[in-house]
């Protein structure tokens, strides 16, 4: 006899299979409606278990191949994009949950792993088998930069490495899709060769027959406001034996022993271009979220009548700040679906081609993240503000606003990015105060200004404590100022 909870999971397979059947079965149809139709199916008010099954089905499908991100970019960025707009009905899980996999597990071994790896990549996806991405840890959350202190050691009497959680604070910490995982690419400080290696990334076998594999531990990060369809997990690793092709080895391996890179390029490098991918799609997502819940919205007060003074009838749409919110927002989300759009297709030339980007684009990606997710924010507050009890109701798609909060610390959280361009740029000044090039090459008169700002303000700090770093907390709101100004010189070369 089936559980109530098993039938429903046949159900939702049979649905999202016959739907994958569907969009797939007419050669007419193009890829991008089939990828509506199959997606259009998933569901959100569902256990994790049954979140990842769907998953798995989608895989199934050959839609979209993990190897799209380097092949047909995209085909992987508009993926993204529609399940974003499903956020405003169904939360962000499914759409965290298909990152995660997509471009934070498969694109890293599509990024750094060599030949052998992509070929079990491609089986991977036949067996539609699940991944978790381990990078962020407890003491290295999205508020204090990239940190790692889980390791992984060479053995060279096992001729293994050894993978291990070293104490509370190196756990991975929020990693997506842990409960239901089979494999896991899992970032480490290498010990190899009698010298640490630096960060590098590893994929193993996560899961056995449905256990978890000896040495892996974990700890549910609890019920969340939202997205409670997706799984989130503490890992810790105790002495975790993996095989020598466990080190994702394009750019770097460990050969007879020893340490050695097969590339200029230091494979955290092409590690971190899954943060430009990542933040590329992260800011379509709040825009493409934005648009939907500006569009579910309008549809509702288009409709809805108000009695006017005269005694007659209007829309609710036409109440003025009403009107002028819908007209702001429409304005904000094209220029900066444009700027990020131009993102997508520079950053798309360096995917297919298995190059790092440029520092320029580097920072008109930060920029885009940054100011898509923080606009969008606003925009959809805002729209909370004047709509009235329309907020409230549990299908007005409101309810899933945190769906940004997520896009806020996804990818780089918008403060650390800030704080990045406003240390560049002023460390840029300091070298040449006079008038100092801006990051794309030409001066700025309000960047100069505030970077003259900060100089006066934070010496009187400096002279009593000689302690850099308080001088330049203390001034934290010139601090955001000047990377405001940095990203609006960034965004204004995009505009047409």
């Amino acid at each position: 006899m089936f559980s109530r909870a098993a039938n429903r999971l046949r159900l939702l397979q049979t649905h999202l299979s016959q739907g994958a059947a569907r969009a797939a079965s007419t050669d007419s149809t193009s890829w991008a409606q089939q990828w509506s139709d199959a997606t259009a199916v998933i569901h959100s008010d569902v256990s994790h278990e049954e979140s990842g099954e769907q998953l798995r089905k989608l895989i199934g499908t050959g839609l979209l191949k993990f190897t799209d991100l380097r092949d047909d970019p995209e085909k992987f960025f508009h993926a993204h994009r529609v399940l974003a707009r499903h956020a405003v009905d169904h939360g962000p899980g499914f759409w965290i949950r298909f990152t995660v996999q997509y471009n934070l597990f498969a694109g890293t071994i599509v990024g750094v792993g060599g030949d052998e790896q992509l070929e079990q990549l491609a089986q991977y996806q036949h067996d539609e088998q699940l991944g978790c991405f381990g990078l962020t840890e407890k003491l290295a959350g999205v508020q204090s930069g990239l940190v790692v202190n889980t390791t992984c050691n060479w053995d060279e009497e096992k001729q293994k490495f050894i993978l291990h959680t070293p104490n509370d604070g190196a756990k991975k910490n929020w990693i997506s899709q842990g409960y239901v995982s089979d494999k896991a690419v899992v970032l480490a400080n290498l010990h190899a060769d009698g010298k640490w290696r630096g960060p590098h990334a590893f994929v193993m076998d996560f899961r056995s027959n449905g256990e978890l594999c000896k040495g892996v531990s974990l700890e549910d990060m609890g019920t969340k406001t939202t997205g409670n369809d997706l799984d989130n997990a503490a890992i810790s690793f105790e002495h975790v034996e993996l095989p020598r092709e466990a080190l994702l080895n394009r750019y770097a391996d460990v050969i007879d022993n020893k340490y050695v890179m097969t590339s200029k390029i230091p494979p955290f490098a092409m590690i971190g271009q899954r943060l430009y991918t990542g933040r590329v799609a992260v800011a379509q997502a709040a825009l493409s979220y934005t648009r939907q819940l500006f569009k579910v919205t309008k549809e509702y007060s288009d409709n809805k009548q108000i009695v006017t003074p005269g005694g007659g009838t209007s829309p609710l749409s036409s109440i003025p700040q009403l009107r002028a919110i819908y007209t702001e927002a429409d304005e904000a989300s094209t220029e900066l679906e444009t700027f990020v759009g131009e993102c997508e297709r520079q950053l798309s030339e360096n995917l297919r081609s298995s190059t790092l980007p440029d520092p320029k684009l580097v920072h008109a990606i930060a920029v885009a993240k940054v100011r898509a997710v923080e606009t969008s924010i606003a925009l959809c507050f805002k729209l909370k503000q004047e709509v009235g009890s329309f907020a409230l109701m549990e299908d007005s798609g409101f309810k899933h606003m945190d769906f940004l909060q997520c896009c806020k610390f996804a990818e780089g959280d918008s403060r650390i990015l800030m704080q990045k361009m406003a240390r560049d740029r002023f460390r840029q000044f300091t070298k040449a105060p006079s008038g100092a090039a801006g990051a794309a090459g030409e001066d700025d008169d309000d960047e100069v200004r505030i970077c003259n700002e900060l100089v006066e303000a934070m010496a009187s700090e400096l002279e009593l404590s000689g302690d850099k770093h308080k001088a330049w907390d203390d001034q934290y709101e010139l601090v955001y100022e000047l990377a405001e100004a940095t990203m609006d010189r960034a965004q204004a070369a995009y505009r047409v």
